[in-house]
């Protein structure tokens, strides 16, 4: 016959083990849980910075400022960020673009996919020095008013990098990526 002292835990070993399991399963809930809450708060926040504009919401002084300015655009998609309208197009061959307007019809800033043949000689020349061993891969060229910059990511066999560069060739800014 088994005592009441030993029936609380005849094998200590499995209820170590079963304790062990029930809170590894509520910990996952509850990372399930976070997870799904950060997700949600994400998404929402993202909706609120970013709404999608059909044609006929954005303004035409925009309109006709951006078909001059991109007379052979496809694949147009607008939207609201914050107070500027955003449009991405594309221009020939997979030739990306990103536009903002201000509500006055003015280009603030357009950043748009180029080759690595467009890339002014300084810009690659400071790539060269400061990463040796590296490729360049995606450039893009970013121009705020009269400022030019040049976005790109730097590959070797182990590291990758985000950087910004000025036309002169000055690095603005490195990320690991």
């Amino acid at each position: 016959m088994i005592s009441a002292s030993h029936s609380a835990a005849p094998f200590p070993i499995l209820s170590r083990f079963d304790r062990y399991l029930c809170r590894t399963i509520k910990l996952s809930k509850m990372k399930k849980i976070t997870f799904i809450i950060a997700a949600a708060l994400f998404v929402a926040i993202w909706s609120l910075t970013a709404q999608d504009l059909s044609r006929s919401q954005v303004p035409s002084v925009i309109l006709n400022n951006f078909t001059k300015a991109f007379p052979k655009a496809s694949d147009v998609e607008w939207e609201m960020k914050g107070n500027l309208y955003n449009v991405e197009f594309e221009t020939g061959l997979h030739t990306d673009h990103e536009v903002w307007y201000d509500a006055q019809g003015n280009m603030t800033k357009h950043k748009e996919e180029i080759t690595r043949s467009s890339i002014p000689d300084a810009v690659i020349s400071s790539v060269k020095q400061n990463f040796k061993g590296y490729r360049i891969s995606d450039p893009k060229r970013i121009t705020s008013g009269s400022a030019v910059t040049y976005a790109m990511e730097l590959k070797s066999l182990t590291k990758e990098w985000k950087i910004s560069v000025d036309s002169a060739g000055k690095i603005l800014s490195q990320q690991p990526d």
